[in-house]
């Protein structure tokens, strides 16, 4: 019986962390998948349009999200410092801001990720 008990406990635990793992403590996912439709300026790098898996690590103090185009063969990847801004509440959307350049390019300027609390801003 108490072989039982504690499997349960066990279990529970580790389904609880799996549960909090997505998240961390500033209220932003560790992982995002995100579609440009259109070539997008992060950072110095003009991205071409498609799907990306974006990462959100830290490096010291600093916020870095790092952008890597998924199904393609040559994998575009670069690495972009950013803000993290709080928001009022919990995102409902996931939303991408842009800016235009002189160059007539699409600058990204902030991504929110629905459930987060905080938004990215470059």
């Amino acid at each position: 019986m108490r072989l039982i008990k504690a499997t349960v406990v066990i279990a529970i635990v580790l389904l609880a962390g799996l549960a909090v793992a997505g998240e961390n403590s500033l209220g932003v996912s560790n992982l995002y998948r995100v579609n440009f439709s259109q070539n997008v300026r992060v950072a110095d790098t003009l991205l071409p349009s498609g799907d990306y898996e974006i990462r959100h690590v830290m490096e010291g103090a600093n916020h870095i999200m790092v952008f890597r185009q998924v199904g393609v063969k040559k994998a575009v990847e670069i690495r972009a410092k950013c803000t993290l801004v709080p928001l009022p509440e919990k995102a409902t959307e996931t939303q991408k801001v842009y800016e235009l350049n002189a160059a007539n390019e699409r600058v990204l300027h902030e991504l929110i990720f629905k459930g987060d609390t905080s938004k990215h801003v470059f």
